[in-house]
């Protein structure tokens, strides 16, 4: 009975310390899962295109209000709006009599003065001979001459009534100065205009070429002009980078532009600068009137790039986990510039190249915790793939 109880008593020995054996293997294999993997990417400068985006206005290049220069009632009508007219063509005929009547009297003055003019004449010829003959005095001949004269310029001032008659007369007929598309009509037939009218009668744009009006601020004006390479202003202005179009729509328009003028001075008011670009428009997509916004790009040299996935934000400040030297993450305070695609930040403060960043589970993460960091490469991680082309910063 006593072997018995030994026996049992060993055994349970035995047990108990396998037991615990297997316990302390388990809290090695727990404290070895409990350090968790994380993947992170090592920083890089890189090149990187930023834009800024400013509302823009439209203009075409030339935008002609149409105005009567004489009065009269509105007798035809011969556009409408939004029609495409070529230069020269006919737009308003107005009725105005009184030009016509005005014509009709300088033609007859302008004979009155021919048959003067003849009869002047013939009295000179009449008086040579009598003069050679001292039958009259030679003051007699020179008076007829005068006379002569004196009709002739008589007969120029009728002609120049008859030409300003004329002139008058036709801007009776009024014609497009230039080619371009018919905005509105507000007066209709019968209307009384003249050339004191508040409005015009319509204005014609020609939109081969837009112009986009937009204001900069001083901020992006330093950085527009900094990034102009040339000892001239005109080897600057050549160097400038060209402009692109976002329309109402959010398409991209499909013509690049380029910067024309900048005003010299600052806008006090405003405390920005009042820029023009110029656009081809071959399909004539824009108008005058549109509202459109034009993205002015600028680089930026040596940037570093982060997932907005790698960030989280306490109070208006964003931060980041890096990987220090004990493989523990740390959070870090950064400042950042968002990409237009909403998934990469480009960090102006805060980190550094080479350093290693967590770029996912961030939630997960706190100061201190050690982890198993995973190095991927940057190609490899979709936030970051394109953004270097499609980042915008807003003109503030």
């Amino acid at each position: 009975m006593k072997i018995r109880t030994t026996t049992i008593g060993i055994l349970c020995a035995g047990l108990f310390i396998s037991l615990l054996s297997i316990s302390c293997n388990g809290n090695k294999d727990a404290r070895k899962e409990a350090i968790a993997e994380y993947k992170v990417i090592k920083l890089a400068p890189e090149t990187i295109e930023l834009y800024n985006e400013i509302p823009a206005t439209i203009e075409g290049v030339e935008n002609i209000e149409i105005r009567p220069k004489i009065e009269g009632f509105i007798e035809k009508v011969l556009v409408d709006e939004g029609e495409y007219v070529e230069k020269g063509t006919l737009l308003f005929v107005l009725n105005a009599p009184q030009y016509e009547q005005e014509v009709r009297n300088a033609q007859a003055a302008i004979s009155s003065a021919k048959a003067e003019v003849s009869s002047a004449q013939l009295d000179v010829e009449k008086a040579k001979p009598l003069v050679k003959r001292e039958i009259i005095s030679s003051f007699e001949l020179t008076s007829a001459e005068h006379t002569v004269t004196a009709k002739k310029a008589a007969l120029e001032q009728a002609q120049a009534s008859l030409a300003n008659a004329k002139t008058n007369y036709n801007y009776t007929r009024i014609t497009a100065p230039v080619s371009g598309f018919i905005g509105t009509l507000p007066y209709k037939l019968g209307s009384l205009v003249s050339s004191s009218t508040v409005e015009p009668l319509t204005t014609i744009s020609n939109i081969k070429k837009v112009y986009a009006y937009f204001s900069m601020n001083e901020k992006t004006h330093l950085e527009f002009v900094r990034q102009n390479q040339g000892t001239t202003s005109d080897e600057r202005k050549n160097n400038q980078p060209e402009v692109s179009l976002l329309l109402p729509d959010y398409t991209m328009f499909d013509q690049k532009g380029s910067i024309q003028t900048i005003s010299g001075q600052v806008d006090e008011e405003t405390g920005s600068f009042n820029v023009r670009a110029v656009f081809n428009n071959p399909d004539n997509i824009l108008r005058t009137g549109n509202s459109a916004t034009i993205r002015v790009p600028r680089t930026i040299e040596n940037a570093l790039q982060i997932p907005q996935s790698a960030t989280y934000e306490i109070q208006g400040n964003v931060y980041a986990y890096v990987v220090d030297s004990l493989s523990q993450a740390k959070s870090t305070k950064i400042k950042v510039t968002p990409s237009v695609s909403g998934q990469a930040y480009i960090v102006t403060e805060g980190l550094k190249a080479n350093d290693e960043v967590i770029i996912e589970g961030v939630n997960t993460l706190s100061t201190g915790k050690k982890i198993k960091p995973v190095l991927v490469k940057v190609a490899d991680v979709e936030a970051l793939q394109g953004s270097t082309k499609n980042t915008k910063s807003t003109n503030n």
